[in-house]
């Protein structure tokens, strides 16, 4: 529907544009008609083109996978087997502690339990032959769950000793040295996995209907403001923050080059809708009177036309125009000021236009 536009406001835009109070009559001739006014003008085409609808949005990068390193038991560092900022693969050493302690107690549950594992192979035969009640059987039996039950705890706990890195990823800053004594509290360092990122972000809850599970999207971070990174969405919260009415969206982003870190701010473009055939005229056509948009249409006989339009979303010098215009038809970009309707349009040169139109 188009937008209707008052007499108050043709007349009040009118006066505007010819900077005094009201529409002044054109000077008359020798006849006493009203000679028609003749202004030189820039006038470009309306064309179609494709329009994206995008959100621009601020999150927060953050790494695939990132943990602090920690010790499950107690001890003294006896070996550090990596270098801050180092590669490592998962599974590999990064520190060692001082195992002596429970080596020897390790050895010491060993030998016990192949003391009760013995006793209670004699056991089962002499259960076997009717030699052994079953009550002594089971009291054997049950040392000898003990003894393996000990002899388990034993070996994890010195396995323990060998701090081992649960991915692969780059180390971190180092917070310990050799010697030093550690519980499992300590942080003995950072582990970060950079070869893919995340980005979370806050979407409004009006623009929940226009996201998707594998939508594409692109942003951009300060360290590198010229390049545009993709990513594509993963997750989308179930939920909507009662206080914020916004829902948590996350993407995931390739980082080969490791240009990404966690803590960095995105700035990022979320494309809503593309509208293939929009119509497109460059933003210095428009005129606007409070809330009201219009341009200068030039019709087939040159004659300059004031209409009302809706005005869509805002490009790079360009506005898309939703309703009141049509491909094809021709706009003033540059002269308004001397303009009023009815008036006769003198195309200036195809070269002044083809600014425009770039």
């Amino acid at each position: 529907m188009r937008i209707d536009c008052q007499l108050s406001v043709w007349t009040c835009l009118c006066g505007i544009i010819l900077g005094g109070g009201g529409c002044k009559p054109s000077p008359a001739t020798r006849t006493g008609k009203p000679q028609q006014l003749t202004v030189q003008a820039v006038v470009v085409t309306a064309k179609k083109q494709a329009v994206s609808e995008t959100l621009p949005l601020i999150g927060t990068i953050s790494a695939n996978e990132m943990v602090d390193i920690k010790s499950e038991t107690d001890g003294i560092i006896q070996e550090i087997r990596y270098e801050e900022g180092q590669k490592v693969a998962k599974g590999q050493p990064l520190v060692l502690l001082d195992d002596r302690k429970l080596a020897a107690s390790v050895a010491e549950v060993e030998a016990n339990f192949r003391l009760s594992q013995v006793t209670h192979e004699r056991a089962q035969q002499l259960l076997k032959d009717h030699l052994m009640s079953q009550q002594e059987y089971d009291q054997v039996a049950a040392t000898f769950a003990v003894n393996q039950a000990s002899l388990d705890l034993k070996r994890l706990l010195l396995r323990d000793t060998r701090v081992l890195a649960p991915f692969a990823g780059i180390m971190g800053s180092r917070q310990i040295s050799p010697g030093q004594v550690v519980n499992r509290t300590t942080t003995l360092g950072s582990l970060v996995d950079l070869d893919s990122v995340k980005v979370e972000v806050e979407i409004p809850e009006r623009y929940l209907g226009q996201i998707e599970i594998g939508q594409n999207l692109k942003f951009t971070v300060a360290a590198y403001s010229k390049e545009a990174f993709p990513g594509r969405i993963y997750f989308i919260a179930p939920q909507v923050s009662e206080t914020l009415r916004t829902a948590s969206v996350k993407a995931r982003i390739a980082n080969p080059k490791h240009q990404l870190r966690p803590g960095m701010f995105a700035s990022l473009t979320l494309t809503l809708l593309v509208r293939e055939s929009a119509i497109v005229i460059p933003d210095v056509a428009i005129i606007n009177n409070g809330e009201v948009s219009m341009v200068f249409i030039v019709g087939k006989d040159d004659t300059a036309t004031l209409r009302p339009i809706k005005v869509g979303e805002r490009l790079a010098g360009k506005v898309e125009i939703i309703d009141g215009l049509k491909e094809g038809e021709e706009v003033v970009v540059e002269g308004h000021q001397k303009i009023v309707p009815g008036a006769k349009i003198k195309r200036s040169s195809p070269e002044k236009a083809a600014v425009y139109q770039n």
